[in-house]
């Protein structure tokens, strides 16, 4: 018999995602402004890519915390 589906705790795991999402996004940036002069081109355009699809990721994440929240209605 399968599971049952349990979405009680979605929005914690999406607030989380977000908040590591940050944490890893404001690091990178960190490093990129103490070491962006030391790097290749190539590499720092790779950060700089990388927390685009941060930002990105983390309008997902509170778009489906929306959705949630109305099924949750």
């Amino acid at each position: 018999m399968p599971k049952p589906d349990d979405r009680s705790d979605n929005v914690e795991h999406l607030q989380e995602h977000i908040e590591n999402t940050y944490a890893n996004l404001d690091d990178a940036e960190d490093f990129l402004a103490a070491h962006g002069h030391d790097m290749r081109d190539a590499q720092a355009d790779a950060m700089r890519d990388k927390n685009r699809r941060r930002r990105e990721a983390i309008e997902g994440f509170r778009d489906e915390i929306g959705d949630e929240a109305q099924r949750g209605e």
